[in-house]
């Protein structure tokens, strides 16, 4: 057998229908585009018209299979409307990602009961509305994976991040819990945590004139992420090569939790670039 059929069957999603919540954003424009390359038929779900139908222009001019649906997160009602017309265009979902998430950088003290509900309510109410729609439907075909984008700050906090940290850090209590409740039916249930990654919506953060700095020296690649640099695991754990992988968080941060970068230290070897 050839390298490349044994590369397609462990890790083609060609057959797969992937329902992906936040498809508009930085990040779930990248793994739309990416999945759809590797064979997943998407079904990219998000808020904003405009940016899902430049999503559908891109990955159908690159011969990948997208539909566009208008999902809002904080209406079960929205959600249970979109998950029906999923089923009914595709006829099954094999692959969940929750990647829909919003954030808003001020001190605990400053958080109003308004912010605070906003963001419960997309990044974790939200996960919960969508996932209780879509598993029954796994359930009656006993196999399905979701995948939970959480974050670095389900661990490591960054000041200005209180709320936004509780969800993730949330998240990965119901990632865990869907591993165990629901592998009877072999559905798989695993978390993905990127670190600082370069989006719209950060640049702001990479160009600051202390932000940036702080933030290079805290990861031992010392630079920022891509959205793209997420996708291999993302393919991993959406197809069958990960068959025996449920329950976990996968760290995708640049080496920022490890440590980051060195101190000083004694070595013979040093790289002059």
């Amino acid at each position: 057998m050839s390298v490349e059929s044994n590369l397609k069957r462990l890790f083609s999603l060609e057959g797969k229908v992937v329902l992906m919540t936040g498809a508009a954003g930085g990040i779930g424009t990248e793994l739309a585009k990416g999945l759809a390359g590797v064979g997943a038929e998407v079904a990219a779900c998000d808020v904003d018209v405009e940016r899902l139908k430049a999503l559908e222009e891109q990955v159908v001019g690159d011969g990948g299979k997208v539909r566009t649906y208008v999902m809002d997160v904080t209406s079960n009602d929205s959600v249970k409307t979109c998950v029906d017309a999923v089923i009914r265009d595709s006829a099954q979902i094999d692959v969940l990602i929750n990647a829909a998430g919003i954030n808003k950088r001020e001190g605990f003290l400053d958080v109003t009961e308004e912010t605070y509900d906003r963001i419960m309510d997309i990044n974790l109410k939200g996960v919960f509305r969508v996932t209780q729609a879509v598993v029954p439907h796994m359930m009656k075909r006993r196999k399905g994976s979701i995948i939970n984008v959480g974050s670095h700050n389900n661990t490591g906090m960054l000041a200005g991040c209180s709320i936004y940290g509780a969800t993730k850090s949330g998240l990965q209590a119901f990632t865990r819990a869907g591993a165990v409740e629901w592998a009877e039916w072999g559905i798989r249930t695993n978390s993905i945590s990127p670190g600082h990654i370069l989006t719209p919506l950060t640049q702001v953060t990479w160009d600051h004139p202390t932000r940036g700095d702080y933030l290079r020296e805290r990861i031992a690649l010392r630079r920022p992420g891509y959205p793209e640099e997420l996708l291999g695991t993302v393919v991993l754990l959406a197809s069958d090569a990960s068959s025996y992988i449920t329950g976990s968080n996968f760290v995708l941060d640049g080496g920022c939790l490890c440590g980051g970068t060195p101190w000083e230290y004694d070595t013979k070897y040093r790289y002059q670039g």
